[in-house]
């Protein structure tokens, strides 16, 4: 359903649900809970240390649960725990381009985490809107590897 249209005539940039992120304080105590209560498995694990969190990705169709937990006391889902607890952190959203996505959302008034797409983990290229301007959601942008 890539390059869809949406009602207005413009082409849609969100093309699937990539996954649904959820922080969780023990990575290994979570994804046991998904295999032993599902029968899901972990289809890829990675540290990602510019965003100080190991994930798990459970894959659930076309899409993933990401199981994160924080590495190190100052990054953002350390943070999110801290404050919030654990659940739900955010969606991501799979696009064609990255940084055309991005561009929509500033050019729309959107508030940006990060200004630039980067590389994300799985070979992505992601970046990530604020909440405050996307309802309460922190969405992240992922665009899969050529």
């Amino acid at each position: 359903m890539t390059g869809a249209m949406s009602p207005r005539g413009a082409k849609a940039l969100l093309t699937e649900i990539d996954h649904v992120g959820i922080a969780v304080r023990d990575l290994d105590a979570a994804i046991a809970y998904y295999r032993d209560t599902f029968g899901a498995t972990v289809s890829h694990r990675e540290s990602i240390d510019l965003d100080g969190v190991e994930e798990a990705l459970i894959a659930v169709a076309d899409s993933y649960i990401q199981l994160l937990s924080p590495t190190r006391p100052d990054s953002p889902v350390a943070r999110f725990l801290e404050r919030r607890g654990e659940g739900l952190h955010h969606v991501g959203y799979r696009v064609d381009d990255c940084a055309t996505a991005l561009e929509s959302v500033r050019h729309g008034g959107g508030t940006l985490i990060d200004e630039a797409p980067r590389p994300g983990s799985r070979g992505t290229t992601v970046a990530f809107v604020h909440p405050k301007g996307a309802f309460g959601t922190l969405i992240e942008l992922v665009q899969e590897p050529a």
